[in-house]
């Protein structure tokens, strides 16, 4: 593969990091509450009342138009599921973040953090604007991180694949690099 330079790269750097940005506060927001709340992270609010969705037709208030809001909501009540999800959530925002900003497990992060924002698009199911919105912006942003190996750019993949053990097991560099 032929390596990127330029402008390219730091085009490449720079969406990396942004996205990378984007998740890492999330999750710490989560976890110190920087936005001023005092209440513990918790998705149940989001699973049991965000969940009816929006579309771009007119709808009656109190409508729910969301197909799988159910599923969310049963989640939502469910405490021994929810428990575990309110620690899933903010450890895999700021584990995605880390990783996309250093480079690192670049491709892995990048389906991880495919997986999360796609979840949350369909849980949220806002599509009053259209079919992209923030949530499915990123989650293809991300999609197309790890697509392009973009921690091959100015990160650690590009000194992780050079290991032996990575080139001896191919896999690894797919799922690192």
């Amino acid at each position: 593969m032929t390596p990127v330079t330029g402008s390219r790269a730091i085009g490449i750097l720079a969406l990396r990091l942004v996205a990378g940005f984007y998740f890492l506060y999330a999750g710490l927001d989560k976890v110190f509450s920087f936005i001023g709340g005092s209440e513990p992270f918790s998705a149940a609010g989001f699973l049991t009342f965000g969940t009816a969705g929006s579309t771009s037709a007119a709808v009656a208030e109190g409508t729910v138009v969301n197909p799988t809001a159910p599923f969310w909501a049963d989640l939502g009540a469910n405490t021994s599921l929810l428990a575990v999800v309110d620690i899933l959530i903010p450890f895999g925002q700021v584990a995605i973040g880390l990783a996309l900003i250093l480079g690192l497990a670049t491709r892995f992060a990048a389906v991880m953090g495919f997986l999360m924002m796609a979840f949350i698009t369909i849980a949220a199911w806002d599509f009053a604007h259209g079919l992209i919105n923030s949530t499915s912006f990123l989650a293809l942003v991300t999609l197309f991180l790890g697509v392009i190996r973009a921690g091959e750019v100015y990160g650690l993949d590009a000194i992780v694949d050079q290991q032996p053990i990575v080139k001896r097991t191919p896999v690894l560099r797919y799922v690192l690099g």
